[in-house]
């Protein structure tokens, strides 16, 4: 898998809160080999690093032809982000577009909430 490069969060002192949106997101369902299109969205509070967009880009298209369900590509590009960000606050939504009739959303965020499971 790529991986991604960060920079100083240019205000630490700070909370706010960045949001990217990936529309064209591929990867390939581990069933079928079809593949798997959708949106992934990731919402950060910062702490001390960003991640640089450019990075950011090329390691979401290296999932294009990885053969993973959706709860795990979502939970796996949680996991890499928060790794390397360390952010105050995290979350992670990925919409895929419909097949077989159904459209599915998975979110996970970071910390996770009380009540849920890790």
């Amino acid at each position: 898998m790529a991986r991604f490069e960060v920079f100083d969060n240019p205000r630490p002192n700070r909370q706010y809160v960045i949001r990217h949106v990936v529309p064209e997101f591929t990867s390939v369902c581990p069933k079928t080999g079809q593949p798997d299109f959708g949106t992934i969205q990731i919402e950060y509070t910062p702490a001390r690093r960003c991640v640089e967009l450019k990075s950011l880009k090329l390691y979401l298209q290296s999932y294009r032809n990885v053969g993973v369900f959706y709860e795990d590509v979502v939970n796996r590009i949680l996991d890499d982000l928060v790794a390397q960000l360390k952010p105050r606050w995290m979350k992670v939504t990925g919409s895929f577009a419909p097949r077989g009739g159904m459209h599915s959303v998975i979110s996970v965020e970071y910390p996770f909430k009380r009540g849920t499971k890790k």
